[in-house]
This record gives structure tokens, sequence and C-alpha cells, in this order.
């Protein structure tokens, strides 16, 4: 771009073949004489004032990203082609901006008033596309007519290494159409099968896939606005819309929603994107606007809707199959407010990791054998991080379970005796009656095979407390002073 006719012209430099040369430069600078390629003093010497700045790599990564990420509201097949450039996949998507022509010329307006200088073409091949944006002028190829729109452009417009294009034109192959009309058994033997392979991209002869930067989302759904929206009202009943226009997209495939995406495209570039997750499917497209409720709480002042958001999008992002259950005639339940529907909500407005519940582990340590999981997970995990447990009638372990086990001083009448009397806290406690032991070996792959085998007693004193408590170590094989501790309370 020409930004600054006025001041000396800007450059952007970088180290290549050992010398500081220009990587890239601006208009008004190439009207001086300057080029891409040249060394900086050559430069320098030619235009005295110019002003130059290093290459940095990551920033324009940073931008070719944004940019990509903007040029979602066209697409949501959008790939990156280079370090310079973009691929978008635009099949069924050009009857909403009018056409192809339409498309292009919306597109190259808006990032022109965005300051980007760009180079664009529409045709049925990404490699057509690619040569005719880099190295032609026509911006839409019409379908059918790719052979012939790209066969005057040079060989380098097929994505070709320098080394092959230099042989090419050695042996005077200077265009495209030079390479079709040749027999290609001689051509591959000479130059190589990618000569080949770009060539059948180009012309159509063999598919080329693009890889997106985001996956796909299953269900899209997406309105556009001619004057941007601003207030959160007005995004609330958006996204209901959206939801009802996916439910019954969700209903014909069987499938519920589990993970929910919403993109709000601003007029300035921006893009707020907002996700949810369910604790099972969802199809109730009521809960699932509730849900994108909570989040927009839960941002306060963080949500800025700058100069409007003029696409609105709602993709369902991950699914599974949707089990309706048979409701109860008599049973008086409104829609989102059962057990999932409260998980659903404090997930969304404090986040699916903090909302968690208690699952088994396959160990025997007591202070080992539970932990947390996030509520909202794959089924499959929950198969793998938690163990079965078969049900008991009698309660042998205690309900509160002491963070650590603690320290007790103990009295018995013989070592291997439960106590008769114990000081727990600072306060003593005459036992009444006591049960047990319950052996628990230690687990020696963790803990070494030092550790000592525990002995855990019911014991209760005579105001009827009952206490878990164990004996670490077994008397006269482990260790001659067993020590005691209090593990847990009985409710």
């Amino acid at each position: 771009m020409d930004g600054r006719p006025e001041t000396p012209p800007i450059a952007v430099t970088g180290l290549a073949k050992n010398a500081i040369r220009i990587v890239a430069l601006e208009d008004h600078a190439s009207r001086q004489g300057i080029q891409q390629g040249q060394s900086l003093s050559d430069a320098r010497a030619l235009v005295p004032g110019l002003e130059y700045w290093e290459h940095d790599e990551d920033a324009d990564k940073a931008l070719l990203h944004a940019i990509a990420a903007w040029c979602e509201r066209y697409t949501p097949l959008v790939a990156l082609s280079g370090e310079d450039g973009l691929f978008m996949d635009i099949t069924g998507c050009t009857h909403l901006f009018g056409g192809e022509a339409c498309l292009v010329a919306g597109l190259a307006a808006r990032l022109n008033a965005q300051g980007l200088s760009i180079r664009l073409s529409i045709a049925d091949t990404p490699g057509a596309a690619w040569a005719m944006a880099r190295y032609g002028t026509q911006r839409v190829i019409d379908e059918g007519a790719g052979r012939g729109a790209i066969s005057g452009l040079a060989v380098a417009a097929l994505r070709l290494d320098p080394a092959t294009v230099t042989s090419l034109n050695r042996v005077g192959l200077k265009t495209i159409g030079c390479l079709a009309n040749l027999p290609r058994a001689p051509l591959a033997a000479r130059f190589g099968f990618p000569v080949l392979r770009r060539l059948d991209q180009a012309l159509g002869r063999e598919d080329e896939v693009i890889s997106p930067l985001m996956p796909v989302a299953e269900l899209t759904s997406e309105k556009r606005f001619a004057d941007p929206i601003v207030y959160e009202d007005d995004i609330k009943r958006t996204l209901g819309i959206l939801a009802d226009n996916l439910t019954p997209l969700l209903e014909r495939r069987g499938l519920g929603a589990r993970e929910c995406r919403v993109k709000l495209f601003r007029v300035d570039g921006d893009i707020a994107t907002l996700s949810v997750q369910t604790a099972n499917p969802l199809r109730d497209a009521g809960q699932i606007a509730r849900l994108f409720e909570e989040r927009l709480a839960a941002l306060h002042d963080g949500f800025d809707a700058g100069f409007g958001f003029d696409v609105i999008r709602l993709e369902v992002c991950r699914t599974d199959p949707f089990e309706p259950g048979q409701g109860s005639l008599t049973e008086d339940r409104q829609s989102g407010y059962g057990y999932d529907a409260l998980i659903d909500r404090l997930g969304a407005r404090l986040g699916t990791d903090r909302i968690r519940h208690f699952i088994l582990a396959d160990t025997h340590i007591p202070e080992r054998s539970f932990g947390t999981a996030p509520v909202v997970q794959d089924k499959a995990r929950d198969r793998t991080l938690c163990a079965s447990s078969p049900g008991q009638d009698v309660i042998t372990r205690p309900l509160i379970l002491l963070q650590s086990p603690e320290l007790v001083e103990t009295i018995s009448q013989v070592p291997e005796d439960p106590p008769i009397r114990f000081r727990w806290r600072k306060v003593f406690y005459d036992v009444a009656r006591s049960e047990g032991p319950e052996r628990i070996a230690c687990e020696w792959w963790q803990d070494g095979r030092g550790s000592h085998t525990r002995d855990y007693f019911r014991v209760e004193d005579g105001q009827g407390y009952r206490f878990w408590m164990f004996r670490n170590g077994l008397y006269g094989r482990e260790t001659t002073q067993p020590k005691w501790y209090m593990h847990g309370l009985f409710a």
C-alpha cells in the first residue's frame, strides 16, 4: 500500500544469502527503483532516507491467522497457502453474497479498507486460483475455462521449486500451456513427477484437498445483518433463532449437541468466540440459548461489541446419540431445571473444569481410592477413570474421611489388640466396643518396599461416637512399635 507518499518509503528487511536484503516494500519504494531481494546497502544508495524494519515472521503468521479467522464469515473452509496466502473453499456459499463476482469485490473492498493489499482469484481448482492470483489479473475464472485462462501464465505459477522452474525455462518451457501440450512420460522422466502432479492439480485432472485451520462443525446456522447489532438482548434473540434452526437437523439425525460454539463477527474484523459444553446430549433450543446467556453474563465487562456484529454463527461442534426418555404424566418438570440443566448452566458460567464430581480409583488405599473429575466429559473417559464398586448393605467405611491420617496416642492390653483408651486432639476417649481388623496391604510400587501394612478398626466410645482408626505396621514382622492413626469419623 502507498499510505505515505509525502514521507520516505518503507521496506522490510531480512537475512538472505548472507546479506541483509529487502523482503517486502511499499509501492512508493518500488517507484524509486527499489526491488524485492535487493541488498539494503544498494537500496539505501538509491534512496538515502529509506525507512526499514526487520522482518518479524511471528507477527506475519499471527496476521495471516487473523485474516483467516476473519474470512470465515464467507466460508468455514479456510486453509493456509504457504506463508503469505489463503485458500477458501466457497462451494455452495457464493449465492449468499450475490454470486462470485460480488463475493470477490466485497472481499477485496473489506480487506483494502483494513489497509491490506491483496490479490485474489476464483477458479475450479486451488491450483488454478493460486496461479491466477499471483501471476495473472483475472479475478473470476468461469467454470470449465481454467485451462485456457492459465495456459499463458509462467510455469512458476504451478507452485514448483525455483530449481525446477529454472530447468524448464532453460529448455524453452516458460508457460503452463507449453507443458500441457507435451508428452507426459518424457516430461516426468526429465523433470520429475511433481511437475505432472502440479499440472494435473491446476487443470483439475487430480483432486487437491485443502486442510482448514479450524475443524468443520457438524451443523451450522448463521444470520447476517444489514445493520450491525450491538445490544446484548438482540444477540440473545438471535441465538434463540439459530438454535431453533438447528433443532430439526439434530432430530433428523437422532443426535444431541454436546458442544456448541458461537462466533460473533465484528464489522472491524475482530471475532468473539463463545463455547459451551453439556453434561448430556441436548436438543432443546431454549436450553441451548440459555447456556449462551449464562456465558455472556459471565463475561461482564470483558464483552466488547465495538461497532457491532454483522454476522452471528452458531455451530454444533460435537454430538452424541440422543435417547429421548418417556416422561411422566403426573410429574411437573419444566425443561431446563433438572440436574443436567443445572450442571450445564454452572459450567457455562463458571467453566466446565470447575464443576466436578467424585470418581473411584483402582486402589485399596482409602485416601487414594477416590478423586474428582469434570462432570462434563466424554462417556468413554468416565469408563476409564471410574472403577465399579459392588453395592453393600452395611456401611463399613466412614462418610467423613480426614484429609490426612492424624497420629493417636493409644493404650492396648496387647500390641495386636485394638486400643482400650486413646487420646486424639488433646481429648481422651474410652473404648466401649471395637470391630476389626480390616487389613490393607501397602502399595510398594508407589510407596517403596519399606512401607507398612494397615489394620483398620471401627471403634466406638462410651458416648456413642464412632471412629475409624488403623494400626500402621504388623507387630513383630514390620515394626516393634506400631503407631495408631485416626482416619475417619462415622456420622
